[in-house]
């Protein structure tokens, strides 16, 4: 099962240039959350912090109990074992089969016999849909296969936490589709705590438990889908409707002058597009982490875009099947 992680206060800068300040948020254990933000917002960074790759320059990441930049290399080094890391790229060693690079992990940190290892690299590569391809080396595979490669070597140790560094870079829309299943089926069966760093709005708009929106170096939000979703806060309906109007700027933030002009010639944003329901695990049951539609919005006296979960008000808890 999965693990909640407490991020408090947590800033990173480099040689004096800020990355991001004071971010806090609570990714709950077992869920799926998403995190949003401008290219070059720092959400790579985040994710490096929050496995202890990088030190902050102030705050906690608490972990069960232990506050990860407070603790020394060795005791990191254990700490790490909680995580499954899935890269933009894959990160697989290009000499090395897709069997052995889903192997690795189990080689370089456990003393497990190779019979034991070849039952749970099958294990995994089943579950990612790659059996019978263990013996291919990366590049005699596309990238749609290399991101599922990596996803398995991310699970073989049985993470915890699992982060996703833009699993849907290089991806086209029907791959991007597979893995998203892949991805609320993989958190159904292994209840681990999901994190999702990725640009695609259909992704953020129906895979995740929650979202999270980082702009201007601050978190602007972070919480239920529902919530960002039905959101008027000018930066997080601007990036969650992909629309040029609104404070974000090829440069990240538009200067005072381009928002007085929009201002001065009366452009508003478009309307909310509906809220869509979630995507369900492909085995029919519902989501570890599901909630009733549209109970976000009934419970906080918010009126949902008009369309919203297919067409119809959210059901009472009464009508959920269960």
């Amino acid at each position: 099962m999965g693990v909640e992680v407490a991020v408090r206060g947590l800033t990173k800068s480099f040689g004096g240039h800020p990355v991001w300040s004071d971010l806090t948020l609570t990714l709950p254990a077992g869920e799926i959350s998403v995190l949003l933000g401008p290219s070059g917002t720092g959400k790579s960074v985040f994710l490096k912090t929050l496995v202890g790759l990088l030190r902050p320059d102030r705050g906690s990441v608490v972990i069960e109990g232990r506050d990860l930049p407070k603790l020394s290399e060795r005791e990191l080094y254990e700490v790490r074992k909680l995580f499954g890391v899935l890269f933009q790229d894959g990160a697989l060693f290009g000499s090395m089969t897709i069997y052995d690079n889903v192997a690795f992990p189990l080689r370089e940190h456990t003393r497990r016999s190779e019979s034991e290892i070849r039952a749970v690299v099958t294990e995994k590569l089943e579950m990612v849909g790659l059996v019978g391809a263990e013996h291919k080396l990366p590049g005699e595979i596309s990238g749609g296969m290399r991101k599922r490669a990596g996803l398995a070597r991310a699970l073989v140790l049985d993470p915890q936490i699992i982060l996703f560094d833009e699993p849907d870079s290089g991806l086209d829309p029907v791959r991007t589709a597979y893995l998203n299943q892949l991805i609320v089926d993989l958190n159904q069966r292994t209840g681990a705590t999901f994190l999702i760093v990725t640009h695609d709005i259909n992704t953020a708009r129906t895979v995740p438990d929650n979202i999270g929106l980082i702009y201007h170096g601050h978190l602007a939000m972070f919480g239920p889908r529902e919530m960002l979703l039905s959101s008027t806060e000018p930066v997080v309906r601007q990036f969650l409707n992909a629309q040029r109007i609104g404070p974000i700027g090829m440069a990240e933030e538009k200067d005072a002058e381009e928002l007085a002009a929009e201002a001065q010639a009366g452009v508003e944003l478009p309307p909310l597009p509906p809220i869509p329901l979630q995507l369900p695990p492909s085995d029919g049951r519902p989501r570890r982490a599901e909630r009733p539609p549209g109970q976000w919005c009934r419970e906080n006296g918010v009126t949902p875009p008009p369309g919203s979960f297919e067409g119809r008000w959210a059901p009472e808890p009464s009508e959920v099947v269960r």
